[in-house]
């Protein structure tokens, strides 16, 4: 069991959840549940709460255990870079886009990926957010030599043309 040694995760494998410290789980829950959408399936008191999308026992955990009236970590230092939150068709990533946007949310880009586009925000606590959507997997950019894997890009994304989209 070392790195090289061929192994590779089964089809099927997946990440699960994300906690996050945050410092005010109000604030938080304002963001990940009020401009977001989550759904608050369990909420422990004001240290913390856990939060999905179709019912799942969680996709985001919220939590202050460590972390209540803290500061973000400074730039430059090791910790998340995002989360990504991958939304089922390119409507409802418009929408999300919008409900953003009407918060008067700060975008920090957006991308057309290839295999997917997506929105870069930060939550309150300075946690990278990603907001995205797959495209379908025969239509993403392949190597051109015919080896495996996919050539990911960043191409300017359209934000007027998805926030049409959004109904």
């Amino acid at each position: 069991m070392t790195p090289g040694d061929g192994y590779v995760a089964p089809d099927g494998t997946d990440i699960g959840h994300v906690h996050l410290k945050v410092a005010d789980l109000g604030r938080a829950l304002a963001f990940w549940h009020g401009v977001l959408g989550l759904a608050v399936m369990q909420r422990l008191g004001n240290r913390a709460a856990f939060l999905s999308a179709g019912g799942y026992h969680h996709h985001i955990g919220l939590n202050t255990w460590e972390s209540q009236g803290g500061a973000p970590p400074p730039a430059g230092h090791t910790g998340l870079y995002h989360v990504a939150v991958r939304y089922p068709s390119r409507r409802a990533l418009a929408q999300a886009l919008r409900r953003v946007l009407a918060a008067g949310i700060p975008l920090e880009g957006a991308a057309d990926h290839g295999v997917s586009e997506a929105i870069y925000l930060r939550d309150p606590d300075g946690n990278g957010v990603e907001l995205t959507v797959d495209r379908a997997r025969e239509s993403w950019p392949r190597p051109a030599d015919g080896t495996s894997g996919v050539t990911m890009l960043t191409q300017p994304l359209d934000l007027e043309a998805l926030l049409a989209e959004a109904g």
